[in-house]
């Protein structure tokens, strides 16, 4: 019987770290949007931004510890990007606004 001799990629030591830092920017992001889209009676049109980027930053902690550390920063990345972007949106909104008037 062959077996073969390559050892599997262990598991990175340090592979929390990535989503612990895209949590802790985007998760109050995240819940300071929802709020106040629930008090302006929905999401509208980033109410899908808003489910990705939840969904996105969970993936990014329940990926395998042995996948690898370039998918888990671009998942996370992505999850933190969708977090960001109604935010980015309404402040880029209002300079444009503002240097218009």
């Amino acid at each position: 019987m062959i077996r073969n001799d390559v050892p599997s990629s262990p598991a990175h030591r340090t592979w929390w770290r990535t989503p612990l830092t895209a949590t802790l920017i985007g998760l109050p992001v995240l819940a300071s949007e929802y709020v106040w889209f629930r008090s302006h009676d929905g999401p509208g049109a980033f109410g899908n931004v808003l489910y990705w980027a939840s969904g996105l930053l969970l993936l990014a902690w329940v990926l395998p510890r042995r996948s690898p550390r370039g998918l888990r920063r671009a998942v996370a990345g992505a999850g933190l990007g969708c977090a960001l972007l109604p935010l980015v949106f309404a402040v880029l909104l209002g300079a444009v606004w503002a240097a218009s008037t």
